[in-house]
């Protein structure tokens, strides 16, 4: 057998379901044929005769999966310093929201942007993201609230995934917030998503999922469910941001939609919890959030574990309450903030953020057929990548084994 390309003499993390903690492999290697993984194991379990074209010895390095961020706002315009500083004398998130700020400030940034101008201001946060190993990433709409706005932003998305070395994922969450000039006509917006917005840009290709926002400043679960029915006829999965400053049961409705994954979910109860794991809907932690808003409420983690449900972390990059682009002090945040373990963050930016995209048979685990994105640390313990704040110890890259 000859491929294209091995790394040899390093020590894997496969994150390989059913095995112990994260699939640790000693003195392992990992090939590429054709852009996809075509051995990931002992080197001793090699092909015999075997052959490559090119060889990295990688000496010792621990070799992950591609990291994946499978929940952001990255394309915007603008950004919300002042109302960080408005945060800090006191206001809440919903006082701001409430006041014309918070997400409405960014549309009106987002909307005086070209399609041109998003991309560049993008970029540099995609930048920050890929540096430390992602090779995966889902953006969001959510900031443009029309439909050519929308569309705009998810053109802009779709562009960053041609000018640089990187899978993006996009996701249309016309429900978002409420535009200006809509009033509080909210079953009125909720129409012209579904009848207009959803079908268009289902047409053009341009979503690979929809979204929306279900809390008491946002939309609720009757004008969500609609949303997702419109999704669901035109062939998009759903996911929801649910159960982030109250309990409107958003989990459980995520879960009852077949939701791909349900994010934030700190107000989620047990009911909740055990919907999401008969449907196997993935809960995404977003401690970025949650430490920039100063939250105290922490989402449910020991429900999760004793339902079985897989749990994800991401950045939740946004303008607005969290402008964060490290992954790696993401699952740091999970870790101090919620208390999860080593393995439970590897696996949450791996294996089970592949899964809240619908994109597990393809990525997030250092299996053969897989697609052979690779973050390979100068590291001497996985435990660092966690541990560590502020360093990053990326080696190499390598995506679609390039």
């Amino acid at each position: 057998m000859r491929f294209d390309r091995i790394w040899l003499n390093a020590r894997l993390a496969t994150l390989v379901p059913g095995k112990d903690g994260i699939g640790v492999v000693t003195d392992g290697a990992v090939a590429a044929t054709g852009g996809r993984i075509a051995f990931a194991g002992p080197m001793r379990d090699l092909p015999a005769g075997w052959d490559s074209a090119e060889r990295i010895d990688c000496a010792g390095r621990w070799i992950t999966p591609g990291l994946v961020d499978c929940h952001t706002h990255i394309v915007h315009g603008g950004d919300r310093a002042r109302e960080f500083e408005q945060r800090l004398a006191g206001a809440t998130y919903a006082e701001i929201a409430q006041a014309g700020g918070g997400i409405v400030s960014t549309v009106k940034a987002t909307r005086a942007a070209s399609e041109d101008e998003l991309v560049a201001a993008a970029l540099p946060r995609l930048d920050a993201l890929i540096a430390e190993g992602v090779t995966t990433l889902e953006a969001k709409s959510g900031y443009g609230l029309s439909l050519a706005d929308e569309r705009k932003s998810l053109r802009a998305a779709r562009r960053l995934g041609e000018k640089r070395p990187i899978d993006i994922v996009t996701t249309f969450l016309g429900a978002h917030a409420m535009p200006p000039e809509a009033g509080d006509d909210k079953d009125s917006y909720i129409d012209l998503v579904c009848r207009e917005m959803i079908p268009a840009l289902a047409a053009e290709g341009l979503a690979d999922a929809v979204d929306a926002f279900c809390e008491a400043i946002a939309f609720s679960p009757e004008q969500t469910a609609r949303v997702f029915a419109a999704a669901k006829a035109h062939g998009l999965p759903v996911k929801l941001h649910a159960d982030q400053l109250s309990n409107l049961q958003g989990a459980r409705l995520a879960a009852e939609q077949g939701a791909l994954s349900a994010d934030h979910i700190e107000y989620a109860d047990a009911a909740g919890i055990a919907a999401m794991a008969k449907a196997g809907t993935v809960a995404v932690l977003l401690p970025g959030a949650f430490y920039f808003l100063r939250e105290t409420k922490l989402p449910p983690v020991d429900l999760l574990r004793k339902h079985g449900v897989a749990i994800a972390l991401a950045t939740d990059c946004n303008p607005g309450s969290s402008p964060l682009t490290s992954l790696l002090l993401t699952m740091n945040m999970g870790a101090t903030l919620f208390r999860l373990t080593v393995a439970e963050c590897l696996a949450g930016v791996t294996r089970e953020a592949a899964r809240a995209l619908g994109r597990q048979d393809s990525i997030g685990t250092l299996e053969a057929g897989k697609s052979c994105d690779l973050a390979i640390w100068d590291i001497e313990h996985p435990a660092e990548l966690v541990y560590r704040i502020g360093f990053n110890p990326l080696w190499a890259r390598i995506w679609r084994g390039q």
